[in-house]
Order: structure tokens, then sequence, then C-alpha cells
């Protein structure tokens, strides 16, 4: 199943799509985001697909301070980039987090990761590094496992605008280290391909 768009009035403002976003009944275990105005529902993701996240949080959860969180359906709001977008994987200060009611201001983001799915990879590659580079997120890991040439992680970083600068690139199998405040070696290796 692909990811499906829901229809609104294009001239609606921010406030009134986040309402529309938080007070509609959505099916349940789907993925609800609002990517450049438009919101998309996704559905749950694949076994694989939860592995690798799962892999990335363990090795994470060995080198986050105390005081930091890693969350899977947090979302992370960029009113400028008209984005309510929950990544695959967040990492925030906690007590910012535990405050929130339904989402956070993107900037409060420490990292934030994204595993490709087939039917909705453009975002991950596109839309989605455009919105969290203009929020000065630090860090956003990509494990593509679509990618034309083959399964990639792609770690970008120095956010300018709405451009990030590529930090290190690998094909699955091999590492690709997070610099500080992390500093943490990710195997690729162990990932699961389709």
């Amino acid at each position: 199943m692909s990811a499906l768009t829901v229809s609104q009035d294009p001239d609606q403002n921010w406030d009134d799509l986040v309402r529309y976003w938080e007070e509609m009944e959505w099916p349940e275990g789907s993925k609800v985001e609002i990517i450049e105005g438009i919101i998309t529902v996704s559905p749950a993701p694949a076994s694989r697909h939860n592995v690798i996240a799962a892999r990335i949080q363990r090795r994470l959860y060995s080198v986050i301070p105390e005081d930091w969180e890693i969350f899977q359906t947090l979302a992370i709001a960029v009113p400028s980039r008209l984005g309510m977008l929950i990544p695959d994987l967040l990492v925030a200060p906690l007590q910012e987090c535990e405050e929130a009611e339904s989402h956070i201001p993107a900037a409060l983001a420490e990292l934030v990761v994204e595993v490709t799915s087939k039917s909705n990879a453009q975002h991950d590659r596109v839309s989605k590094p455009a919105a969290y580079a203009t929020a000065g997120i630090p860090l956003y890991l990509l494990i593509d496992r679509w990618a034309p040439g083959g399964p990639t992680a792609t770690l970008f970083g120095e956010p300018k605008g709405d451009v990030y600068r590529v930090l290190s690139a690998v094909k699955f199998g091999d590492p690709i280290k997070l610099p500080d405040p992390f500093g943490v070696t990710i195997d690729t290796g162990e990932f699961p391909v389709d």
C-alpha cells in the first residue's frame, strides 16, 4: 500500500492545517504527516524498516545523554515549510518533549533518522531534508533502502537555508560514523536488505 494524500483548501493557513491534522480521525496504525502543506497518510512501515530503525535506536541509546530521548512517533513542526513531520527516529531533549501535547518545534531535535519506504522514498530524499535543514536540525541520517544504485546510508549536516552538506555516504555493508555529540559508528551490514 502506498501513501495517500488528503485534499484540503489550498488557502488554508498553518493553524487551520494543524488543527485539521490534530482533530481528524485517521486510520489506526497509519503515519499522518503534513509535507509541504499536503496531509499525507502512510501505512505502518514493514518489518525490515522497523528492524533497521530498532538497530539504529539501540546504538544511539548507548551514547545519548540521560536528559535526551529517542522517539519513534513524535511529530516535529516546521511551519515555514508547511511541515508536520514524523521521523522514524528523533533524538531530542526529554524535558522539552514531555511538555509537548501533539508535536514539538523541529529546532529542538538534535538528530532525525528516516528509513525510506518504497512508496514515499522521494519525501525522505527531497522534501523532508529541506524542512529539517530549514529548522536547523544539526544531523539528518537517511537510510535509503530503495536508492537507485542499491541501499545506502547518508549522513547530512551543517544545514544552511534549506540545504544540508553530505558528511558521509556509504553502501549497505559499510559503517557510517555519527560525529559528536553522538560519536557512534553504525554498522549498516546489520541492516536487512530487500
